[in-house]
């Protein structure tokens, strides 16, 4: 299984910024996605979940109403729509899978991450 994030970089608040996750390797509607997120010196945090083949969607609180969670399921590929954006939204964003949906997500049930892809609010 790989996954392979795209799409960080710098905006300025109030901005806003699209991330991609590309995946391969295993059977793409089944599992799970989501998106974490971890600023320097905190935990990893779930950001948002999607899964049952994109109808059901979850939202940490403090992204809700800004960030939209999606997918293509024909080109395998995971977004991350992120609008109105904060100095607090820094952090690196990963994508993730896992074979079970449920929120809120945990880090330790996602088997698969991508390497990652910084995203600066300022």
């Amino acid at each position: 299984v790989q996954l392979v994030e795209s799409g960080g970089g710098s905006v300025q608040a109030g901005g806003s910024l699209r991330l991609s996750c590309a995946a391969s390797g295993y059977t793409y509607n089944r599992n799970c996605m989501a998106w974490f997120r971890q600023a320097p010196g905190k935990e990893r945090e779930g950001v948002a979940t999607i899964y049952s083949a994109g109808v059901t969607t979850y939202y940490a609180d403090s992204v809700k109403g800004r960030f939209t969670i999606s997918q293509d399921s024909a080109k395998k590929t995971l977004y991350l729509q992120m609008n109105s954006l904060k100095p607090e939204d820094t952090g690196v964003y990963y994508c993730a899978a896992a074979h079970v949906g449920y929120w809120p997500v945990k880090v330790e049930d996602y088997a698969y991450w991508g390497q990652g892809t910084q995203v600066t609010g300022s």
